[in-house]
């Protein structure tokens, strides 16, 4: 039976796609490119927003 869960917030600062490749332009002597992980700094590499980096939501009460 599947789980009824709420879809998780996509990061703003990624679009979903927390790890890309980046080519450095520096060939192996194979001939393939040498090229470096990097993670979204604000998602810490999940993809979404809710997780260990966001704050917990609070409660004020306002008036008397």
């Amino acid at each position: 039976m599947p789980q009824h869960t709420l879809p998780r917030p996509i990061c703003a600062h990624c679009d979903g796609f927390p790890t890309v490749a980046i080519t450095t332009g520096q060939t192996t002597p194979d001939g393939h490119r040498h090229t470096i992980t990097a993670h979204c700094p604000a998602c810490r590499g999940t993809g979404h927003t809710i997780g260990r980096n966001t704050p917990a939501g609070t409660n004020a009460r306002v008036g008397v």
